[in-house]
């Protein structure tokens, strides 16, 4: 009879060891599936085939959602370039978030908002460089070429936000050209 119940007894403990590891390995089943399903996504809206900048996107919390906002980084950092942000230049990149299609509800304009808030950290910059060589990667010349001029008009728009003295001064700071001429490297040849 106790031979009969220490059976029992075993019986249970292995199903149940069972069982925890298939619900183990479900989970790890649904993480790699999400993480695919992401990968596709951001692959599909920003043009990467890279899986490594795919990977590092996920890991980062960039999703198609706030893939605009990545792309309004330097923007952010143009604007802190002197070690504060002007209310102007604050107007200038909410402007171009709502110009790039980012409603104020958004994930990725709370995202913009924080980088308003306080300095986007030199992580968050290094990542939109990775981006950026991403995407020019798999983009002809002319179109890579426009993309650059395009945030570089955006960059110099927010760098002339609050620069200036009575027109005396230049509006563009020496920090924010430099700023500029360094995400201008970023898009390569």
């Amino acid at each position: 009879m106790e031979h009969k119940i220490l059976g029992d007894r075993q019986r249970a403990l292995e199903a149940e060891w069972f069982r925890r590891m298939e619900t183990m390995l479900m989970d790890k089943r649904r993480v790699r599936e999400a993480q695919r399903a992401a990968h596709a996504a951001l692959s599909a809206a920003s043009r990467i085939n890279d899986e490594t900048l795919l990977d590092r996107l996920v890991a980062m919390g960039i999703t198609t959602d706030t893939l605009v906002a990545l792309s309004l980084v330097p923007l952010a950092e143009v604007a802190w370039a002197d070690g504060r942000l002007d209310e102007s230049e604050k107007r200038a990149i909410l402007a171009a978030a709502q110009t790039a299609g980012l409603e104020a509800e958004s994930t990725g304009y709370r995202l913009v908002e924080s980088c308003l808030s306080e300095r986007p950290p030199a992580r968050l910059r290094e990542l939109w460089r990775h981006y950026i060589a991403g995407v020019c990667a798999s983009l002809p010349e002319a179109e890579r070429n426009r993309l650059k001029r395009e945030l570089l008009r955006q960059a110099t728009t927010v760098a002339e936000a609050a620069g200036g003295f009575k027109g005396l001064f230049s509006k563009v700071s020496a920090q924010e050209a430099m700023l500029i001429e360094e995400m201008a490297t970023a898009f390569g040849r």
